[in-house]
């Protein structure tokens, strides 16, 4: 855990995507020091060779995280495990029980491995490819459809994924926030809609969703070189 909060700052390398969004979200909810490092990923800058040096994945969000004088930055890359080092080392978010902290965990995988994969690529499908393949639009669309369901279940039984409000609802409300991209209707989820505009009603995931909206215009990913530096 942070000993040494008064030489504290994060650089949080964004664009504004569902993986950008949770690292922001969180941030905001902490209240920890960070500055914004704009990544515009349409025009390649994620392959750019400084940020390759920093970040092996070529993929935003990435974190540096400045604690110590006389220690050297820390380099993150991969928003679910930024997510919990960020959680491990303020100490927040992350429930100190074992069964519920190896339930945050697995809802934190789930989401990492199952949710976002799967909306990607319905996004991909549904609005990015110059090609409508009607097989790989209804395959991502129904395999959103079954991970809502999952989530649905789940949230059924309590009002958050891991007993208190954690980064693994932190995590999936950076997908759930795009739910219209991949053509789910909340109203068929009633508990995932509660969960949902709960969580949006805090003042930190406002904030944490209002990062970067001025950077929004300046991506096209709909764009030649767009296609090119991304799919």
């Amino acid at each position: 855990m942070n000993t040494s909060a008064e030489e504290e700052e994060f650089e949080l390398y964004f664009w504004p995507t569902p993986n950008g969004y949770k690292v922001s979200v969180l941030l905001e909810e902490i209240g920890a020091p960070y500055r914004l490092m704009p990544v515009n990923i349409t025009t390649g800058e994620q392959h750019s060779p400084d940020f390759v040096a920093k970040f092996a994945n070529r993929k935003i969000p990435g974190l540096i995280h400045h604690y110590a004088q006389e220690s050297p930055p820390r380099a993150l890359f991969e928003s679910g495990a930024i997510l919990l080092y960020l959680a491990e080392w303020f100490g927040r978010f992350l429930p100190d029980a074992v069964e519920e902290r190896w339930r945050c965990l697995q809802w934190l995988f789930w989401q990492v491995g199952g949710l976002g994969p799967m909306a990607g690529q319905s996004h991909h499908f549904n609005l990015y490819a110059q090609e409508k393949i009607e097989y790989a639009i209804d395959r991502y669309h129904n395999e959103c459809l079954k991970h809502y369901q999952v989530l649905e279940l789940q949230l059924q039984k309590s009002a958050f994924l891991a007993g208190d409000y954690s980064i693994a609802d932190i995590a999936i409300l950076g997908w759930v926030f795009r739910h219209e991209r991949h053509q789910v209707h909340l109203e068929d989820f009633p508990a995932v809609a509660s969960w949902y505009h709960g969580l949006m009603d805090r003042a930190a995931v406002k904030r944490g969703f209002e990062i970067g909206a001025d950077l929004i215009p300046l991506g096209n990913f709909n764009s030649s070189l767009a296609r090119e530096q991304l799919f």
